[in-house]
């Protein structure tokens, strides 16, 4: 439950990304948008946790950048600016599925009955939720999207893939800023000098930068170093959840019938994806008995040598109070060979 609250803090934060990006961040700017929530966030964790990649890190950071955060950050802008909002929601609640797939490939995790059962009842309470009504399909947007989706997911499982080899927080400033320095040059190009910040604007990015990047995404990373992907994968659909309730609450916006059977659809897909399975134990700890605890270990046996034959003598372990064997302390076999006359009596 520790994991799966701390994965959740990430597609709350980015879920109230839109209503922010929406009413505080000027227009006009995606590129260089996306290098100001990027950059800063990553060079802020590496102020907090102090260390430099090594050795082939020095890549994966650059390839887990590309990836997660200036590719997924210049798809998703595009596919914005060319496609409804809700069109753009129903595509990247296939997210889900496409990281149970992917990481059943990559790191063997099987995606089980209630993941994938989670995931069909994602994808259709998203598109209840957000689903209306639009004229022509702009056929780019649907491919940056779609684009958005994989590249995601594939970072993503790839992330979990290497997360044992270093620090969550340390691993996430990397991401970051090499995915801003990535996407800088092409800021540079495309869009000339940044963009004027007024205050909203400076606050409005001061959220989108520490919370919704920053924490969010060490938050997401620690998830997927502690739980399934197929997990994760549907906690993320609390995303386009926040960000139906965060316009009714403070857009004012109405939810319909249809919107509220499909939100309550979507948090059954949630739901259904909880890590229910018990962490296996590890022999010797409290309340386990290891195996040569069992006593059925076969007896010890002492050698005892009286001029010239072997005289074999049958030890058994000494019982405790509870008349359970007590175990070999020594972890080995003791022979003891004495002269006659030397034995534990002569001595």
């Amino acid at each position: 439950m520790r994991w799966t609250l701390t994965t959740a803090v990430a597609p709350v934060a980015w879920g109230a990304t839109y209503f922010v990006t929406r009413e505080f961040l000027p227009a006009g700017n995606p590129l260089y948008g996306a290098v100001i929530r990027a950059l800063p966030a990553g060079l802020l964790l590496l102020a907090v946790c102090r260390k430099l990649p090594r050795g082939s890190w020095w890549l994966k950071s650059l390839v887990l950048g590309a990836l997660n955060m200036s590719g997924f950050f210049a798809l998703v802008y595009v596919a914005a600016q060319r496609l409804p909002t809700s069109m753009a929601s129903i595509i990247m609640a296939v997210v889900p599925l496409a990281m149970m797939l992917l990481a059943w490939g990559l790191v063997g995790e099987r995606p089980g009955s209630r993941h994938l059962a989670g995931a069909g009842a994602g994808i259709a309470g998203v598109c209840l939720m957000v689903f209306t009504a639009t004229g022509p399909v702009d056929a780019l947007g649907i491919l940056a999207s779609v684009a958005a989706m994989g590249v995601s997911s594939f970072g993503y499982v790839l992330a979990k893939r290497w997360s044992g080899e270093v620090d969550v927080l340390a691993s996430t400033g990397w991401q970051l800023t090499g995915g801003g320095l990535l996407l800088l040059p092409f800021a540079v190009l495309a869009e000339g000098a940044p963009p004027s910040l007024d205050g909203p604007a400076l606050l409005g990015f001061a959220y989108v930068t520490v919370v919704a990047t920053a924490v969010a995404f060490a938050a997401w990373f620690a998830g997927l170093a502690h739980l399934p992907a197929g997990t994760v994968g549907l906690l993320g659909l609390l995303n386009p959840v926040t960000g139906v309730l965060l316009g009714v609450l403070i857009a004012h916006e109405t939810l319909s019938g249809r919107q509220m059977c499909g939100l309550l659809l979507t948090l059954c897909g949630v739901l259904l994806g909880r890590q229910t399975a018990r962490p296996s134990r590890t022999p010797g700890r409290t309340g386990d008995r290891a195996p040569e605890q069992t006593g059925n270990r076969p007896p010890d046996r002492t050698h005892e040598q009286t001029g010239n034959r072997t005289h074999e003598q049958t030890v058994s372990p000494t019982p405790d109070r509870t008349g359970v064997p007590a175990p070999d302390r020594t972890g080995h076999r003791e022979v003891v060979e004495c002269a006659r006359g030397d034995g534990p009596a002569g001595r």
